[in-house]
């Protein structure tokens, strides 16, 4: 009669496929969380494509412009003659920058006249949000 071995001596296995689908769920949610985070008021426009630096703000007034002469400040659609009182309120001494996110088909003439509003406004910097190549 042949008696089994206990369970004491027998070597213990590491189960690969547990570990790599832990692994799959952390990356998906980090990849999902980090996505979140990024806060962008602006509206998605055909950006023209150029070399520049990324920005390094914490919550910037964006400033986007339409193909079709929309203006939007942080996504709030306003007219020309109303984006100086609009955007009056929203900048500060520590940040008097704007982030004009203009559509590459948007009209010169708007694109000028919304950046005197906003010069108007207070705005002393602005940033031209373009495509990274």
């Amino acid at each position: 009669m042949k008696l089994r071995k206990s369970r004491a001596s027998r070597k213990g296995r590491i189960e690969i496929i547990p570990m790599i689908d832990v692994m799959f769920f952390l990356l998906a949610t980090f990849m999902l969380s980090s996505l979140a985070m990024q806060n962008l008021d602006s509206l998605q426009v055909n950006l023209p494509q150029g070399k520049a630096e990324k920005l390094k703000t914490d919550t910037p007034v964006t400033l986007t412009l339409t193909a079709d002469s929309k203006i939007y400040v942080n996504r709030k659609e306003v007219s020309l003659q109303t984006l100086a009182a609009t955007l009056a309120p929203l900048l500060s001494d520590a940040q008097p920058g704007v982030i004009v996110s203009a559509d590459n088909a948007a009209p010169q003439g708007i694109v000028v006249q919304a950046m005197l509003q906003a010069r108007a406004a207070g705005a002393r910097n602005f940033l031209i949000a373009v495509k990274h190549e």
